[in-house]
């Protein structure tokens, strides 16, 4: 049984609407709390938030049966609070249970209430959080925020497009480790499964383990690497690949689950291909073409990316397009699973100018330039502010010395400022596992920083109504 909301007040529960937040605070704290009551004291906008959080939470469940679940409103505010913060759960677990101002947004009263939060229950109710949900409650934080920033309805929006790499927590990856990591998975999940349904062949899993740590140790520098060792190492290995193939077999026999079952031939798939791989690479002399590598055995998703930055050669991670307006709201955001700049330049405007029609200009750098980009982007923007790559003829040049191409130009640095605040916000390094993990924190990080924006527009706002009533 999940609500949006608990119904009953408690003895010495404030509502939220009543909650006091330091407007001198410089702390990200307040800021973040402040942007969410704003959210919940509009009866409209609270209506439209909490019939988001019903439908996409728990969608399909009956409420009326069950065990009592965390309410949705308190699943957001931690959510919020934890991409806006950019902490880890450690630090979430004692703000929910320990941080008083917290504690009254989520509905808890100073005292009697003893509610604790368990470690894995906020992790759990954090990862409701879909990015659609989120994409949803976007809309409506940036329709909010325009309102405080006093956006005259109608008025048309400015803005400003980049990309840049949010890195997903791997190692630096060559084919040699990449075999230890499928190599040392498959061996503890297969010995783990083996032993509880009495399988034989992996009583010594853990002495397996230390076997080919040691061929591994052997080959993982460059210098003393010998075509020998190799050869070793990939003899070793190959055979204990063919082991556990035999006994997936007798463990669907014995009833073993599915998803165990999966777990091995997942390893067993990334086993086979790098020591394909390494035979080819270090005892061929071939050279493997960038679309068959495969960058972590945990995060698929990874990607190589050589942006020639200077001081960063290579950056591992996903590529992702936010849209800024003036207001420095975020408008929108794509996630590069494939392809880079140019392809995404004209959809990435045509998905945001479905959410604001009044999205009427903008501005790129010139890694989005391409022909048929430049041609679709004039169709749909009154200005668009995207400069050729090389040399320019006279009539480019005329078209990029226009006053308004030049002031567009001159104001899109500032979306650098977004993208750092962003990284600021847990998007420096995605440590949440799987696509769908990393999708949900780069939506609520982009949630939490236009939320924050809010909150700090109302402190400024608060601080000037002081002042002048001093």
């Amino acid at each position: 049984m999940r609500t949006v909301e608990r119904a009953q007040f408690r003895l010495g529960q404030l509502r939220i609407e009543d909650i006091k937040l330091d407007v001198k605070s410089r702390d990200d704290i307040p800021a973040l709390l402040r942007g969410l009551q704003h959210i919940y004291k509009n009866e409209k906008t609270r209506a439209e938030l909490f019939a988001l959080l019903d439908e996409h939470i728990c969608p399909g469940t009956d409420r009326s049966v069950g065990r009592p679940g965390m309410e949705m409103w308190k699943i957001l505010v931690l959510g919020i609070l934890k991409q806006g913060l950019g902490c880890d759960f450690d630090r979430l677990h004692e703000l929910a249970n320990q941080h008083k101002t917290v504690r009254q947004m989520m509905g808890h009263s100073d005292f009697v209430d003893d509610t604790y939060y368990e470690y894995q229950t906020v992790i759990d109710n954090i990862s409701l959080l879909t990015p659609e949900l989120l994409a949803e409650v976007q809309k409506l934080v940036v329709k909010t925020g325009h309102e405080v920033a006093k956006k005259n309805p109608g008025a048309p929006l400015r803005g400003r497009c980049d990309s840049f790499v949010v890195e997903t927590d791997v190692h630096y990856p060559t084919d040699l480790n990449l075999l230890w990591d499928a190599m040392r998975c498959l061996i503890r999940e297969t010995g783990k499964v083996a032993r509880k349904f009495e399988v034989g062949g992996w009583r010594q899993s853990q002495q397996l383990s230390r076997k080919v740590h040691k061929l591994f140790n052997k080959v993982r520098g460059r210098r003393k690497r010998q075509e020998k060792d190799v050869r070793a190492y990939l003899r070793y290995c190959s055979p204990l690949v063919d082991r556990a193939e035999r006994a997936i077999s007798e463990l669907r026999e014995k009833g073993a689950l599915q998803k165990n079952i999966e777990g091995i031939e997942c390893f067993i798939r990334h086993a086979r291909r790098q020591i394909d791989q390494v035979e080819r690479r270090l005892l061929r002399g071939e050279t493997i073409p960038q679309e068959e590598k495969v960058f972590s055995i945990f995060e698929e998703h990874t990607r190589w990316i050589q942006k020639g930055k200077a001081g960063v050669p290579v950056e591992l991670g996903v590529p992702v397009c936010v849209v800024e307006d003036q207001y420095q709201f975020i408008l929108d955001h794509k996630i590069l699973w494939e392809g880079g700049d140019t392809d995404i330049a004209v959809s990435v405007i045509r998905d945001a100018q479905e959410k604001y029609p009044e999205l009427r200009a903008c501005s790129f750098d010139r890694g989005f330039h391409s022909p048929s980009n430049r041609s679709e982007l004039d169709g749909m923007l009154d200005l668009n502010a995207l400069p050729k790559k090389g040399k320019l003829n006279r009539v480019e040049r005329e078209r990029e010395e226009a006053e308004d191409f030049k002031s567009a130009r001159q104001q899109h640095p500032a979306v650098e400022s977004a993208i750092n605040n962003l990284e600021q916000r847990g998007l420096d390094r995605v440590r949440t596992c799987g696509a769908d993990g990393f999708s949900r924190t780069v939506a609520l990080s982009i949630l939490a920083l236009n939320l924050h924006r809010v909150g700090l527009l109302l402190q400024r706002q608060e601080r000037q109504r002081l002042r002048r009533a001093a």
